[in-house]
């Protein structure tokens, strides 16, 4: 299994000083961050993005870029890409880009986004929310396939077999679709053949079987290899449970509770977010040995060939993110790794190490 981190690049204020991160070393931060990462072992470092004043994202692919030449092996993904309010052309050649930078370890997620600001930032209808994904979709997947592309649409401008340049180190571009709980999305991602990444970020993860069940027999019947999946959730690490618990709540709840204002939901309580960080809660908050467990727990579910960890949920002090990293990459990592390839040997009736 694949294990990584993706980040919203928050700079909300600290919810027990209120004192904010100037953007500037929110970026220094950041860079430390993936650099280590990248250093501990963990295969993927995620950065999504929003358009809002709490985050500072607004550009995956340029904050990609910087980590690309910082890195050695980690991959670098957007998570997610909004496509519906982006130029795929613009989006791939940026993240080509970033593949050439990093010597081959770029990657595109792509979704609808769960914020709205982007479409009237760039001029676009929300009434065309999802006929400006599957377009936008389309033609980014041929752009991978073709430097040379005619195609036409409804909402960007035609193509007439332009170059589009420059072309990435990978001969095909790895293109994830990230979908919340729609069906329809994760049925639209099996049938292209792509994989899929789900973020589960509240209630019963086995409430999302289903989703990962549409998305293999979609690709399936439409000819293709069962696609890669991905759990994307929210968590912290730290050496103790109880410490993990007391740093991490204060960030979740600011965060939750802003969205809970904006969306229509009660403010967030400390028995929600212990019960979310429960073994079949959605959230990973935890020493190492409770994190390892609970990934494991729902590998039993989905049977995923990756897993995200969305560090930070909210603004927290950046010595304990960093200590957050080295224990995902040292310490669950291993175990996770380990123990996934013991169960898959013996179920393929090899011996068990």
């Amino acid at each position: 299994m694949e294990l990584g981190i993706y980040t919203f690049v928050e700079t909300t204020p600290d919810p027990v000083t209120g004192v904010r991160i100037s953007p500037e070393q929110r970026m220094r931060n950041l860079l430390e961050e993936i650099e280590l990462a990248d250093q501990v072992g963990l295969d993927v470092f995620g950065i999504g993005e929003h358009h809002r004043p709490e985050y500072v994202s607004s550009s995956p692919a340029t904050i990609l870029a910087a980590a690309a030449v910082r890195t050695k092996r980690i991959r670098l993904t957007s998570a997610v890409t909004v496509l519906s309010s982006d130029d795929p052309v613009r989006v791939f050649q940026q993240f080509a880009t970033v593949d050439l930078l990093s010597g081959g370890r770029a990657e595109i997620m792509v979704g609808r986004g769960s914020f709205i600001e982007s479409f009237p930032l760039f001029g676009y209808d929300l009434e065309h929310y999802d006929a400006l994904f599957a377009e936008k979709l389309d033609l980014l997947l041929r752009l991978r396939e073709s430097e040379r592309v005619t195609w036409e649409g409804q909402y960007r401008p035609s193509l007439q077999g332009q170059g589009v340049y420059p072309r990435p180190v990978q001969e095909r571009l790895p293109i994830w679709v990230a979908v919340g709980g729609t069906q329809y999305s994760a049925v639209r991602a099996g049938a292209l053949g792509l994989p899929m990444a789900v973020a589960i970020i509240g209630g019963l993860p086995e409430r999302f079987r289903t989703l990962a069940e549409l998305h293999r027999r979609a690709a399936e019947a439409n000819g293709h290899q069962p696609p890669a999946l991905s759990i994307n959730s929210h968590g912290f690490i730290a050496d103790r449970s109880q410490d993990a618990a007391d740093l991490a709540f204060p960030a979740f709840k600011a965060v939750m509770d802003q969205l809970g204002r904006e969306r229509g939901w009660p403010p967030m309580t400390r028995a929600q977010f212990e019960h979310a960080r429960s073994l079949r809660g959605a959230d990973f908050v935890g020493s190492p040995q409770e994190v390892a467990e609970k990934i494991l727990y729902q590998y039993e579910i989905f049977g995923h060939q990756r897993f995200l960890l969305q560090l930070t949920v909210g603004s927290l002090p950046h010595d304990r993110v960093l200590r957050a990293i080295e224990l995902f990459g040292t310490q669950v990592a291993p175990v996770v790794r380990r123990e996934i390839a013991r169960r898959q040997e013996n179920a393929q009736g090899g011996p068990a190490r």
